[in-house]
């Protein structure tokens, strides 16, 4: 059954109940009210007559119109069961026991010849010659008004049921059609973005409540779901491009060192030993760098991956250690360095091997015996070379996956180097740009959610080493 029809047979049934209701009390409290006046104007009458009967043959004192006037039906009964009346009222043992005054005055319905009475019985005390006896009096009022008045007081309330009924059972679809009207809205849009994949349509919000707050929260599910999709896209087309570019890029590696090593097995008696030092130090060269790129194409590839192992990471001691590296490979070039305790959260490897990269870069761009200056505060990393500088034309496109610029062209190398450094940087929160110095070389500064920290293992910034600066440029 729809929920559109439940809900309107609940509303009718809840008013149809409390229709109901209200008719039975009201016909009850009306009933109510009639019998009392016709009890109060019994209760007058017996008043009068109690004040006012003297003998059992004188006449029943009445009352005036006003206070209901006297009750058209009488009967005495005397203690040995006799009655004198003016129509013949039923007697029962408890009238009997009033006359023998061992009883005292009630109420009742009586039905005579056909008629409906309301009578009272109570006792009086009467002279009968010889001294007083206690006889009883029955007085009855005919209720055939009231009847007639409640039956066209019970059909009007059978009528107002009815009608009350019928109007909330339309009232009731009509209001439910209302309030589910957004819902059906919400299953229109659902089948829609079911059958055609649209993660762009939203719900109109209608109102502030629960049906308002429903559209609101699917709307918020929606534009996740649309913004997860998109991350889902931009992650498969860069992992298509990814894959597209490394082949590119593998190509020219592998063509020359399967043609080196062609020429090493087809013509190896002809070679000198000159010519076949070459030809090895070429394959060599050439395995190292296809190793590299293999590599950093692993690197950016994994890098995609979300942290799930972050931790509190010393960066100024990742920064040492990867200077420290960097006079190792590149002892033609001095690094100079000024660090201040930083703690970053993140995973060390991925760190050392973004700020490993940029002094890579910088010690590539730094000419012989070039300064290369290094910096670590709380707004990241910061890297100096002295070298050409970048070309304006590459600024944009310097952290682009194998791009290489118009100084980069001649030297050997990958051109993921500092894209890595890049996923790095936004992977960690964090980002990182690229500036020309005005005095010449390039500055490059790898910005990280940072907090300054002097923690219990760290006294102090690392002891300086020969060559080092407490100057920054």
């Amino acid at each position: 059954m729809p929920l559109r029809k439940r809900l309107g047979i609940v509303a009718a049934s809840a008013v149809a109940v409390a229709v109901v209701v209200s008719a039975i009390v009201c016909y009850m409290v009306v009933r109510t009210q009639l019998l009392d006046q016709v009890d109060g104007a019994l209760k007058a009458q017996a008043i009068a007559v109690q004040d006012g009967l003297a003998t059992l043959g004188g006449p029943i004192p009445g009352i005036p119109a006003s206070a209901g006037g006297p009750a058209q039906y009488w009967q005495i009964v005397a203690p040995d069961g006799s009655s004198r009346s003016d129509i013949g009222l039923p007697t029962d043992a408890h009238v009997n026991a009033i006359a023998n005054n061992a009883a005292g005055p009630f109420y009742s319905d009586i039905q005579v010849g056909g008629g409906r009475f309301r009578e009272y019985t109570f006792p009086v005390r009467v002279s009968n010659g010889l001294g007083s006896e206690t006889v009883a009096v029955q007085l009855a009022r005919p209720l055939d008004g009231i009847n007639h008045i409640l039956r066209n007081l019970r059909l009007v309330l059978l009528l107002l049921c009815a009608g009350g009924i019928a109007l909330a059972a339309v009232l009731g679809r009509l209001a439910a059609r209302q309030v589910l009207a957004p819902l059906a809205e919400v299953a229109e849009t659902a089948r829609h973005i079911e059958e055609t994949e649209d993660l762009s349509s939203r719900l109109r919000v209608h109102a502030d409540d629960e049906v308002g707050q429903l559209a609101t929260r699917f709307n918020a599910m929606i534009e996740r779901l649309q913004r997860s999709r998109a991350a889902l896209d931009e992650s498969v087309r860069a992992q298509r491009q990814l894959v597209a570019d490394a082949s590119h890029e593998l190509r020219t590696p592998i063509t020359s060192l399967r043609t080196n090593i062609e020429v090493l097995i087809e013509q190896d008696e002809q070679l000198s030993g000159e010519d076949r030092r070459r030809l090895l130090a070429d394959v060599l060269e050439q395995s190292e760098e296809l190793s590299g790129l293999i590599g950093d194409v692993i690197e950016l590839a994994r890098g995609d991956l979300p942290i799930t192992t972050a931790e509190d990471v010393q960066l100024d001691r990742i920064v040492a250690d990867s200077v420290a590296r960097g006079r190792r490979d590149f002892p033609r070039v001095r690094f100079e360095t000024i660090f201040e305790p930083v703690i970053v959260e993140g995973v060390p490897e991925r760190l050392a091997r973004a700020v490993n990269n940029l002094l890579d870069n910088a010690a590539h761009h730094s000419p012989a015996d070039g300064l290369v200056e290094v910096r670590v505060d709380p707004s990241g990393v910061r890297v100096r070379d002295h070298g050409t500088g970048i070309d304006e034309a590459d600024l944009p496109y310097v952290f682009d996956r194998f791009y290489r610029g118009a100084n980069s062209r001649h030297r050997q190398g990958s051109g993921l180097g500092l894209a890595i450094v890049r996923q790095v940087a936004r992977q960690h929160g964090g980002s990182i740009d690229a500036a020309n110095a005005p005095d010449g070389g390039a500055i490059f500064t790898l910005h990280l959610p940072t907090v300054t920290a002097e923690s219990p293992e760290h006294d102090g910034p690392p002891a300086p080493v020969a060559g080092d600066t407490v100057a920054f440029r």
